[in-house]
């Protein structure tokens, strides 16, 4: 059974100078994005030892609830404004095997 729509994204960054402003650009998305209610999980990670690097995983009610997040402005801004800091991005999609998953909202009694 498959019901949350979920994707990673990695970004690679320019220079120092270039992710403390990609930084800032996400920040200010996720006041946006904290807004959604079909988007159950925003997380943004650095992997260790690598600070040029960034992690997210996003985590959607369904694949409606991804598209509308892409639709919203805040989303459309941060894609088009985005590619000034980047080398390389690469994004997996990926099903949620929910019977596999504990995630908020599914916890038991």
């Amino acid at each position: 059974m498959s019901t949350g729509f979920a994707l990673t994204v990695r970004f690679s960054l320019r220079d120092t100078e270039a992710a403390q402003q990609f930084d800032a650009l996400v920040a200010r998305t996720a006041e946006g994005i904290r807004t959604e209610p079909g988007t159950l999980v925003y997380v943004a990670h650095t992997p260790v030892d690598e600070p040029l690097v960034r992690v997210f995983y996003e985590l959607y009610a369904d694949r409606d609830a991804f598209e509308a997040h892409e639709e919203q402005a805040h989303t459309r801004h941060f894609l088009e404004t985005r590619e000034q800091f980047l080398t390389s991005t690469a994004v997996v999609f990926m099903n949620e095997l929910e019977e596999l998953s504990k995630r908020p909202g599914t916890e038991g009694p």
